[in-house]
């Protein structure tokens, strides 16, 4: 079945290609994800130069020779090789003698390899598609508009039926009957239990919407406002699994967790210059929208990106702010995260999967105090030993939680 299926996939896509290519072809791309795509592209410069035709500018020969001891030709003074290295800033390629002829020939092979154009089948199949939508459409709206235009026939033809009926048996409907009922006013005013109850009602309503009001001020739970560059923490934290202190990372150390420079966004962004991941094509992230934020990256810290050198023409990011505390409580991310070895989700929730970032939780003086009465103090910590023991036995406890260290007193937040 796999025989069939593959047999069919490089009759449909390559046509051209025998069996023995395809399969050359694939070994190659394999080979060079694995060992070259870090600095290498197809068709645009990276760290090294594009691949894309390279047998076409140097012989084969050479080729094998500089990819198996590119740093021994350098030495040698090979004018190409020399070449290569002065124009990419001397940056020395990592040697492969491990590589046979047949595994650099697969690799070339892949090089060299141009994939047919996309056919239109996408394109007729969402035009058809598209199409047998909008027929459905109409089909919808013209029985929609044939249902009330029938209800508004039919009320009509009632209407002109009740009125011949009322005409002929002679009965007059009277519109203007008088009726001797005391007003409602005038009955709540008369009553003066009624009236008293009715304002302390009105009291005790007014101070408890107020109340909620008030203290709905200053809380900022949900509150997602967009960044001047698209940063996916569903991408980077999900399905790359990057460490959030690895951006963060004055959280291990400071009272801010801070908001990561550019340079640590470039760590990575030197060498990825587009996005290949997976489309929300519902919400309208395609790969194009991603690969645009890139270049605001590049054009914020002034990359290069066909030179791949650093311009100095940089431009300042104005991030939003979405976690903000008031200026008279004190926190502290480093002795939460590092010394508690509390996890960021536990505050900032499933960041993994926010594409774009909002605030989780509530950040109340109440929230935090819950936490504090729930939350035991480690154990393992030897800057804490000395307390908890003695603290434990003064309150009967195997396990001793902050608030009982210690950890609700006002001046702990707040001094």
């Amino acid at each position: 079945m796999l025989l069939i299926k593959r047999i069919f996939l490089v009759t449909l896509l390559l046509p051209s290609l025998s069996i023995s290519q395809e399969a050359d072809i694939q070994a190659g791309k394999s080979l060079f994800n694995a060992n070259c795509a870090a600095c290498h592209k197809l068709n645009k410069k990276a760290v090294g130069p594009a691949l894309s035709g390279v047998t076409e500018k140097y012989d084969k020969e050479w080729l094998y020779s500089w990819i198996r001891n590119g740093t021994q030709m350098i030495k040698d003074g090979d004018p190409q090789a020399v070449a290569i290295w002065e124009e990419y800033n001397r940056a020395v390629m990592t040697n492969y003698p491990q590589f046979s002829d047949e595994q650099i020939d697969n690799i070339l092979a892949y090089t060299n390899f141009t994939p047919p154009p996309p056919t239109n089948t996408t394109a007729v199949t969402t035009e058809s598609s598209s199409q047998d939508s909008s027929i459905s459409l109409n089909i919808i709206l013209a029985v929609t508009i044939l249902i009330f235009t029938i209800l508004i026939v039919m009320l009509f033809l009632v209407q002109r039926t009740l009125i011949k009926i009322a005409n002929a048996s002679g009965v007059k409907i009277k519109t203007d009957t008088k009726r001797n009922i005391t007003p409602l006013w005038q009955t709540v005013v008369k009553n003066q239990f009624l009236i008293f109850i009715l304002v302390v009602g009105f009291l005790l309503s007014s101070a408890y919407f107020t109340y909620g009001y008030l203290m709905q001020v200053g809380i900022d739970q949900g509150y997602a406002p967009i960044q001047p560059i698209h940063y996916s923490h569903k991408i980077h934290a999900g399905a790359n699994q990057i460490e959030c202190k690895y951006c963060h990372s004055s959280a291990r150390v400071s009272k801010h967790s801070g908001i990561p420079s550019l340079n640590v966004c470039m760590n990575c962004h030197e060498y990825i210059a587009e996005y290949n991941g997976e489309e929300d094509l519902e919400n309208g992230y395609t790969r194009d929208f991603y690969t645009n934020e890139i270049k605001k990256l590049y054009s914020a810290v002034g990359w290069d990106e066909d030179n791949q050198v650093y311009t100095g023409n940089t431009k300042p990011v104005k991030w939003v702010r979405i976690h903000n505390l008031p200026d008279f409580v004190y926190f502290n991310h480093a002795q939460h995260a590092q010394v508690a070895k509390i996890e960021c989700q536990t505050c900032h929730g499933p960041v993994e999967e926010m594409e774009i970032m909002y605030q989780y939780s509530p950040l109340t003086m109440g929230w935090c105090i819950d936490c504090h009465r729930e939350s035991n103090v480690d154990k393992s910590n030897e800057y804490y030993q000395k307390v908890h023991d003695e603290l434990s036995k003064k309150y009967g406890v195997e396990k001793l939680t902050v608030a009982q260290l210690g950890g609700i007193e006002c001046a702990k937040c707040h001094y």
